[in-house]
């Protein structure tokens, strides 16, 4: 199996490689393990396998970054809630995604519309050089392919779960987290990274800004709509601002989830190409760095005060907003990307509010429409794809997220239900679903508990 996710370049950056020698290699048969190691090619091979291992390395502390950020954003009663939810996504994204979801997201030849590869990871064992050699993927073995693309796979269902925190039944997230993973995710890959039928048509999304934040995003928004809004957040018609109980531990989370950022994006180069690499580490830096002043200065204009948390979601919306052409869309072009993230954000969390839309950690806005922004700036500041090609990709791939998991969410609320009850609610989920709460010793749980109680009086 090949890998299909592109790697592309700008024309700027492609005239500079065009001056030097080329690093990479084309796929060969090798008789034997032994011939390929002994081959010029293998050191070549070791460098850029172990650079996708390190990314992957690097994305799996983003898993971190995302339990921070959330329990963070959240009240201290729920916090060892949201903690289980985020164990729970990782670890079963791995195992879910090796069983089902590889196969289905890079089947091979297939229709372009649902892959069909088999289950599990994919290895034959009678054709070890294929799976291990630059016949595989010319950068990379089989394995390091899978452990990177799982730590992707896992990061979709993780964003559900800011959206989804303080309010869901674990049971009912845990189930529909691992369906998301199995089967939406890698199907809506597939049509891009696994050379569906949006890639024959020129869509572009180097890392993932529609193909894994806005796939979270989208599902995220169809769960907040069936599951309903947190206890006291809207009182006769007026939206309350519920505030997390650790901006420090949700700082933490973000400088996380920057420092990971930089394997996410530079590691879908899927190899150590030093121009490359480092092209991409800039314009993932700068975006970040614009994102977050933008969104400093449009809560400052529009909020009329210096917040924090619209800061720390500055970032990660110019983060997510670069994703998809990290590595076609300039330096400079990738500071107005990222700062159109920034004021994007800011305008989105405000606007699902007035919408009586609640999302606690504003991760739909920063994943979905910052994602959906990234997309389309592909079109609109690089050659790699047009602006309407783009937007297709948008409506079929969100479109298809949001409807599977407005289907499959309200199976389950209709099944089982996906809603805890009002006193689990007021009392907080660590110690009605968990029996222990985070900070025992700080009183917070009691506190948070009667906060709770007297607003929703």
């Amino acid at each position: 199996m090949l890998l299909t996710k592109k790697s592309g370049i700008s024309l700027v950056l492609l005239s500079a490689l065009m001056l030097i020698p080329g690093i990479s290699f084309a796929a060969e048969a090798y008789e034997s393990m032994e011939a390929f190691r002994a081959s010029a090619e293998y050191t070549a091979f070791v460098i850029d396998n172990l650079w996708i291992l390190l990314a992957a390395a690097l994305v799996f502390i983003m898993h971190l970054g995302f339990a921070t950020v959330e329990s963070g954003f959240s009240q201290g009663k729920n916090s060892i809630n949201v903690i289980y939810k985020n164990i729970f996504i990782l670890c079963t994204g791995i195992l879910t995604y090796g069983i089902i979801g590889f196969q289905l997201m890079y089947p091979g030849d297939f229709n372009g519309i649902i892959g069909l590869g088999g289950l599990g990871i994919g290895v034959d064992h009678s054709d070890p050089v294929g799976m291990f050699t630059p016949a595989y993927g010319e950068q990379m073995t089989i394995y390091s392919d899978f452990i990177f693309q799982a730590m992707f796979a896992a990061t979709a269902a993780t964003i559900v779960s800011g959206c989804v925190t303080g309010r869901v039944k674990l049971s009912a997230f845990m189930l529909f987290g691992a369906l998301l993973v199995a089967f939406c995710y890698p199907i809506t890959g597939s049509w891009v990274w696994g050379g569906g039928w949006l890639d024959g048509l020129g869509f572009y999304d180097f890392a993932g800004s529609t193909l894994v934040h806005g796939v979270g995003g989208a599902a995220g928004l169809a769960c907040i709509m069936l599951l309903g809004p947190r206890l006291g957040k809207f009182i006769n018609g007026s939206s309350r601002v519920i505030p997390g109980h650790s901006v420090p531990l949700a700082t933490v989370g973000v400088f996380l989830l920057w420092f990971g950022w930089f394997g996410f994006n530079g590691g879908s180069v899927l190899s150590a190409d030093p121009i490359e690499v480092s092209y991409v580490f800039v314009t993932t830096a700068v975006s970040a760095a614009a994102g977050a002043l933008a969104a400093m200065l449009t809560a400052r204009i529009i909020l009329k005060k210096l917040d924090a948390s619209m800061a720390l979601n500055g970032v990660l919306a110019g983060l997510v907003g670069i994703t998809a052409g990290a590595d076609v869309i300039s330096p400079t072009m990738a500071v107005v990307v990222g700062a159109i993230a920034g004021v994007i954000v800011v305008g989105s969390i405000i606007m699902f509010d007035n919408l009586k839309l609640d999302d606690p950690v504003g991760a739909i806005s920063v994943h979905g429409v910052c994602g959906i922004w990234g997309t389309l700036a592909v079109g609109f500041f690089s050659p790699a794809a047009t602006v309407g090609v783009q937007l297709l990709g948008v409506v079929a791939i969100f479109g298809t997220t949001f409807i599977f998991s407005y289907a499959v969410f309200g199976a389950i609320k209709a099944i089982m239900g996906v809603r805890v009850s009002e006193e689990y609610e007021k009392r907080g989920l660590d110690l009605s679903e968990h029996g222990v709460g985070a900070y025992p010793n700080f009183a917070m749980i009691d506190s948070s508990f009667l906060s709770a109680k007297t607003d929703a009086t």
